[in-house]
Protein backbone atom coordinates (compact mmCIF):
# COMPACT_ATOMS: atom_id res chain seq x y z
CA UNK A 1 0.00 0.00 0.00
CA UNK A 2 1.60 3.29 -1.16
CA UNK A 3 0.17 6.55 0.18
CA UNK A 4 1.26 9.96 -1.14
CA UNK A 5 0.14 13.59 -1.27
CA UNK A 6 -2.82 14.78 0.78
CA UNK A 7 -3.72 11.18 1.69
CA UNK A 8 -0.79 11.25 4.16
CA UNK A 9 -2.97 13.53 6.33
CA UNK A 10 -5.10 10.56 7.34
CA UNK A 11 -2.00 8.84 8.78
CA UNK A 12 -0.40 11.65 10.79
CA UNK A 13 -1.96 14.42 12.88
CA UNK A 14 0.68 17.02 11.94
CA UNK A 15 -0.09 19.66 9.32
CA UNK A 16 1.88 22.19 7.28
CA UNK A 17 4.48 23.44 8.01
CA UNK A 18 5.21 20.62 10.44
CA UNK A 19 4.47 17.60 8.22
CA UNK A 20 7.60 15.47 7.85
CA UNK A 21 6.32 12.53 5.75
CA UNK A 22 5.60 12.72 1.99
CA UNK A 23 5.21 9.02 1.18
CA UNK A 24 4.27 5.90 3.13
CA UNK A 25 4.56 2.24 2.18
CA UNK A 26 3.58 -0.41 4.72
CA UNK A 27 5.79 -3.48 4.66
CA UNK A 28 4.21 -5.49 7.47
CA UNK A 29 2.29 -5.00 10.70
CA UNK A 30 5.53 -3.96 12.41
CA UNK A 31 7.46 -2.06 9.73
CA UNK A 32 7.10 0.59 7.06
CA UNK A 33 9.14 2.70 4.67
CA UNK A 34 8.50 6.43 4.43
CA UNK A 35 10.04 9.27 2.48
CA UNK A 36 10.49 13.02 2.79
CA UNK A 37 11.94 15.41 0.23
CA UNK A 38 13.55 18.43 1.87
CA UNK A 39 11.95 21.59 0.44
CA UNK A 40 12.80 25.24 1.08
CA UNK A 41 9.85 25.85 3.43
CA UNK A 42 10.58 22.80 5.63
CA UNK A 43 10.14 23.83 9.26
CA UNK A 44 13.44 22.17 10.28
CA UNK A 45 15.58 23.51 7.41
CA UNK A 46 18.40 25.65 8.83
CA UNK A 47 20.03 28.67 7.14
CA UNK A 48 22.97 26.46 6.10
CA UNK A 49 20.61 24.54 3.76
CA UNK A 50 20.57 21.37 5.87
CA UNK A 51 17.83 19.85 7.99
CA UNK A 52 18.40 19.96 11.75
CA UNK A 53 19.07 16.76 13.72
CA UNK A 54 15.78 17.44 15.55
CA UNK A 55 14.04 17.38 12.18
CA UNK A 56 15.45 13.92 11.49
CA UNK A 57 14.09 12.66 14.81
CA UNK A 58 10.70 14.26 14.10
CA UNK A 59 10.60 12.67 10.63
CA UNK A 60 11.25 9.24 12.14
CA UNK A 61 8.64 9.81 14.88
CA UNK A 62 6.02 10.86 12.30
CA UNK A 63 6.91 7.77 10.29
CA UNK A 64 6.10 5.70 13.39
CA UNK A 65 2.80 7.56 13.75
CA UNK A 66 1.94 6.76 10.13
CA UNK A 67 2.68 3.07 10.71
CA UNK A 68 0.48 3.04 13.84
CA UNK A 69 -2.36 4.76 11.96
CA UNK A 70 -2.13 2.28 9.08
CA UNK A 71 -2.89 -0.50 11.56
CA UNK A 72 -6.12 1.14 12.81
CA UNK A 73 -9.56 0.39 11.44
CA UNK A 74 -10.69 2.28 8.34
CA UNK A 75 -12.13 5.66 9.31
CA UNK A 76 -10.32 5.91 12.67
CA UNK A 77 -8.30 9.07 13.10
CA UNK A 78 -4.51 9.11 13.29
CA UNK A 79 -3.26 8.41 16.81
CA UNK A 80 -1.92 11.30 18.86
CA UNK A 81 1.48 10.42 20.25
CA UNK A 82 4.46 11.80 22.09
CA UNK A 83 8.12 10.92 22.05
CA UNK A 84 8.87 9.73 25.58
CA UNK A 85 12.51 8.79 25.11
CA UNK A 86 15.20 9.17 22.44
CA UNK A 87 18.04 6.65 22.69
CA UNK A 88 21.08 5.86 20.61
CA UNK A 89 20.52 8.75 18.20
CA UNK A 90 23.29 9.00 15.65
CA UNK A 91 23.26 11.69 12.99
CA UNK A 92 25.84 10.62 10.44
CA UNK A 93 25.04 13.54 8.13
CA UNK A 94 22.34 16.18 7.87
CA UNK A 95 20.39 15.98 4.59
CA UNK A 96 20.50 18.96 2.23
CA UNK A 97 17.75 20.99 0.61
CA UNK A 98 16.40 18.96 -2.32
CA UNK A 99 17.51 15.58 -1.00
CA UNK A 100 15.02 12.74 -0.45
CA UNK A 101 15.22 10.91 2.88
CA UNK A 102 13.95 7.32 2.91
CA UNK A 103 13.26 5.88 6.33
CA UNK A 104 12.52 2.39 7.59
CA UNK A 105 10.73 2.23 10.92
CA UNK A 106 9.96 -0.91 12.88
CA UNK A 107 8.01 -1.51 16.06
CA UNK A 108 9.42 -3.71 18.77
CA UNK A 109 7.98 -4.40 22.21
CA UNK A 110 4.68 -2.73 23.16
CA UNK A 111 3.08 -2.50 26.58
CA UNK A 112 -0.19 -0.62 26.96
CA UNK A 113 0.18 2.68 25.13
CA UNK A 114 3.99 2.54 25.03
CA UNK A 115 5.85 1.21 22.00
CA UNK A 116 9.54 0.82 21.32
CA UNK A 117 10.52 1.75 17.77
CA UNK A 118 13.66 1.84 15.69
CA UNK A 119 14.28 4.06 12.67
CA UNK A 120 17.00 4.24 10.05
CA UNK A 121 17.09 7.07 7.50
CA UNK A 122 19.09 7.00 4.28
CA UNK A 123 19.75 9.33 1.36
CA UNK A 124 20.45 7.08 -1.59
CA UNK A 125 22.64 4.32 -0.19
CA UNK A 126 24.09 6.47 2.62
CA UNK A 127 22.76 6.11 6.18
CA UNK A 128 22.18 9.61 7.57
CA UNK A 129 20.50 8.86 10.92
CA UNK A 130 19.51 6.06 13.30
CA UNK A 131 17.50 6.22 16.50
CA UNK A 132 15.56 4.17 19.04
CA UNK A 133 12.36 5.80 20.29
CA UNK A 134 9.94 5.09 23.10
CA UNK A 135 6.59 6.44 21.98
CA UNK A 136 3.33 6.96 23.88
CA UNK A 137 0.26 6.73 21.62
CA UNK A 138 -3.36 7.28 22.61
Amino acid sequence: MMIKGDDIKRLIPQRYPFMMVDEFEQQSETSAITALTIVKDNYFLLPDGMISPTGLIEHIAQSCSALAASLKAEGDSAPIGMIVEVKNFCCHRRPLLGERIQTTVSFGFSFGNMTLAHGISVVGEETVAEVDLKIFMQ
